[in-house]
């Protein structure tokens, strides 16, 4: 599990092992079950989730109860509720597993002291952070431009592999489209 951290990190940046035996002791390991939270709204979310095995997904609940997917995270993903994270305050957003999983998490107070005492890893968390920023802009974008098929064949293309571990009933979700919606798109 120690070599997908490594590898994720320095696809950015060069480590090492020296750096990296540091780079691990601010990290924490965690396995989950299948449909088990790895956060909670109303309740504390104090870690940056790394991906090593699984899948997870991020989502919201309105007050008429209805579920909205923000974010899937498979292998060499990461995942969490940003507001809560970096401002210390309760989660807004549910992240739960769709499988088994295998994580690294970094606490906010860890990794800023991580990024202190080591500026590629600044640097990591700062090019992380900015892709991240980048897809989400790139999601918001295509929700207020795109028909429903565009956005489904935009899906299909960037995630194929989520395709046969996603249940049909999340990716619409996650697309802003009824299950029926996709089906009909999927059939044709």
């Amino acid at each position: 599990m120690e070599e997908s951290l490594r590898a994720q990190i320095e696809k950015i940046v060069k480590l090492t092992d020296d750096e990296y035996k540091i780079v691990l002791t601010y990290f924490t390991q965690r396995s989950y079950k299948k449909h088990q939270y790895v956060v909670q709204a109303n309740s504390p979310a104090p870690n940056d989730t790394f991906v090593v095995k699984g899948l997870l997904k991020s989502f919201y609940i309105d007050d008429a109860g209805k579920t909205h997917i923000m974010q899937f995270a498979m292998e060499d993903w990461w995942i969490s509720d940003p507001n809560a994270y970096h401002n210390k305050q309760n989660a807004t957003l549910n992240i739960d597993c769709l499988e088994d999983t295998d994580t690294f998490f970094i606490s906010i107070d860890n990794r800023e002291k991580l990024c202190a005492e080591m500026q590629k890893m600044e640097y990591f968390f700062m090019k992380k952070t900015t892709a991240g920023y980048i897809a989400l802009q790139k999601r918001i974008l295509s929700l207020m431009s795109q028909r429903a098929e565009e956005r489904h064949t935009q899906f299909v293309q960037l995630y194929p592999s989520l395709i046969d571990r996603v249940p049909k009933a999340l990716i619409a979700s996650y697309l802003g489209i009824t299950r029926e919606t996709l089906s009909r798109m999927t059939t044709l």
